[in-house]
C-alpha cells in the first residue's frame, strides 16, 4: 500500500471511477460492502480515495459492477501507479494534512489560479522573501522551515516544468508590505517583473487607489484545476485562524471563479506596469 500522504490524482481518478461505476449499476453502498464482507464505510473510504486501492477488493467490487473488460482493464492496470506515494511524500514531516490533499491536487493542476489580500501570493514568492516571512510569522522552527522552503522550491520547479498555468492577483499593498529587508523586496519585486517573459505565468497588481473590486475582503484563495473529468476544480480558501476549507461544491467553487473573474477584469491588464514606477508582470 502507498504510504499516507494524501491521495494522488492517479488515486483520485480510480476511485472516481469506481463510484461511478457503483453508481451506474445501481448498487448501494451497502450492497457493495456486503460483496466485499465489510462495512459500507470502507467502500465510502475507497471511493474518496481515503484509504490504498487494494487490488482484490477493486476487483470484487468491478465484479460486483458488472464492470466490462475493457472498462475495468485500465482500472486494473493503474493500480500500481494509484498506490505509489506522492514526489511530495518526502516533505510530509513539514506538512499539515491539508497541504498534502492540496498539493496532491496541484501536482496534476493544469491551471492554478492565485489570490491574497496583502502578499505575494505563495507561488511567486523568492525563498528569501518566503524565509522572512516565515520568521516574522514564527511560523516554524528553524530545520521545518528549510524543509519547507524546499518544499516550496520544488512545487514551483514542478508547475514550470509541467507548463501549467498560474495566474496570480494580488493589490499593491504587497509590494509595500515590507518582508525582510530592502535586498529581499527588491529581488521579489524583479521576480514578479520577469514574469512578463515567462510563458506559463500571468501577475496582474491592483493599485492602491483601485475601486474595491469582487476579491476584496477575500481570504488567500487558490483555484485548482486538473485535465481529468474525474475530478472536479478545487477552491482552497485559507481563512483567519489558520484554517483551510478545501471546497469541491461546483456551486461553491464557481462562485469563487466568478469572484476571481471579476477581479481579474477589473485589475489592470496582464503585462501593465507595476505600481511605482517598477517593471512589467504578466504575460503581455
Amino acid at each position: 500500500m502507498r504510504p499516507r500522504s494524501g491521495p494522488t490524482v492517479e488515486h483520485r481518478v480510480l476511485a472516481a471511477r469506481l463510484r461511478i461505476f457503483r453508481e451506474r449499476a445501481g448498487v448501494s453502498l451497502q450492497a457493495a460492502a456486503v460483496a466485499l464482507g465489510a462495512h459500507p464505510a470502507t467502500v465510502r473510504r475507497i471511493e474518496r480515495a481515503e484509504t490504498g486501492l487494494d487490488a482484490h477488493q477493486v476487483r470484487v467490487l468491478l465484479e460486483r459492477y458488472a464492470v466490462s473488460a475493457a472498462e475495468a482493464e485500465p482500472v486494473m492496470t493503474g493500480l500500481t501507479a494509484a498506490n505509489l506515494p506522492g514526489w511530495w511524500h518526502r516533505w510530509r514531516d513539514a506538512m499539515e494534512p491539508w497541504q498534502q490533499e492540496v498539493i496532491g491536487i496541484e501536482s496534476s493542476a493544469s491551471l492554478v489560479r492565485t489570490w491574497h489580500p496583502a502578499l505575494v501570493p505563495e507561488l511567486l514568492r523568492t525563498p528569501a522573501y518566503e524565509a522572512a516571512l516565515c520568521r516574522s510569522l514564527e511560523a516554524d522552527t528553524p530545520p521545518k522551515r528549510d524543509r519547507h522552503l524546499e518544499l516550496l522550491g520544488e512545487r514551483q520547479r514542478r508547475l514550470e516544468e509541467r507548463g501549467a498555468a498560474v495566474w496570480a492577483l494580488l493589490p499593491a499593498a504587497a509590494l509595500h508590505t515590507r518582508v525582510g529587508g530592502p535586498a529581499v523586496m527588491a529581488e521579489q519585486r524583479a521576480v514578479l517583473e520577469e514574469a512578463a517573459h515567462r510563458p506559463h505565468l500571468t501577475v496582474q497588481v491592483v493599485p492602491l487607489d483601485f475601486p474595491p473590486h469582487p476579491m476584496t475582503g477575500v481570504p488567500p484563495l487558490h483555484l485548482l484545476r486538473v485535465p481529468a473529468p474525474e475530478i472536479g476544480d478545487r477552491a482552497v480558501l485559507e481563512t483567519p485562524g489558520a484554517r483551510v476549507d478545501i471546497i469541491d461544491e461546483p456551486a461553491a467553487v464557481m462562485d469563487f471563479r466568478m469572484r476571481m473573474d471579476g477581479a481579474c477584469a477589473a485589475a489592470p491588464h496582464p503585462g501593465s506596469p507595476l505600481p511605482d514606477g517598477g517593471g512589467s508582470a504578466g504575460n503581455p
